[in-house]
């Protein structure tokens, strides 16, 4: 995974729930590729259809909550998001995020950020670019574990690459 990374940004709003991400009734497959094909899709119909790759979804206060499930950020990440910047998160989220290799930040400016604006992430300097609106938004510094897993994809190829899947 690269360290830094630009996209479009796609906004969402306060408690965009895991059911909101990926629909449970899509959740008998494992299939990454079906997941992605359904992203979002009871919050904006069609959102799938409207991303490129490497865009970026911004989002509110509490952004992932509901289930425990890692089927939400894996269909974010399997759809080409690179990262999803909100104020905040609900903790499962949070973790099964990096779990699975996708990059999430938290700053208080995410209300700032306007659909469409495009944003530049440093992960390694902890700085967002908004190039549109020629402004910056510092984070918090990930901490360096945390930046291994994602820099491996997710902790399954961390484990597997520090070999300790025996």
């Amino acid at each position: 995974m690269q360290k830094q990374f630009s996209g479009k940004a796609w906004k969402f709003g306060d408690n965009i729930d895991t059911d909101l991400i990926i629909a449970a009734r899509y959740l008998n497959t494992s299939d990454t590729a079906i997941l992605a094909s359904h992203l979002m899709e009871d919050a904006r119909a069609g959102f799938v259809n409207e991303i490129s790759q490497g865009d970026i979804i911004v989002g509110g206060e509490n952004f992932g909550c509901g289930s425990s499930r890692e089927h939400a950020p894996v269909a974010i990440k399997e759809a080409g998001i690179s990262a999803v910047i909100a104020k905040s998160y609900a903790r499962i989220f949070y973790r099964n995020a990096f779990n699975t290799g996708l990059p999430i930040l938290e700053i208080q400016e995410a209300d700032s950020i306007k659909e469409g604006d495009t944003l530049e992430i440093d992960l390694p300097n902890g700085v967002i670019k908004n190039l549109t609106q020629q402004c910056t938004y510092p984070f918090a510094p990930i901490p360096p574990f945390m930046l291994e897993l994602l820099t491996s994809g997710g902790l399954i190829p961390y484990a597997k690459a520090q070999n300790l899947t025996k």
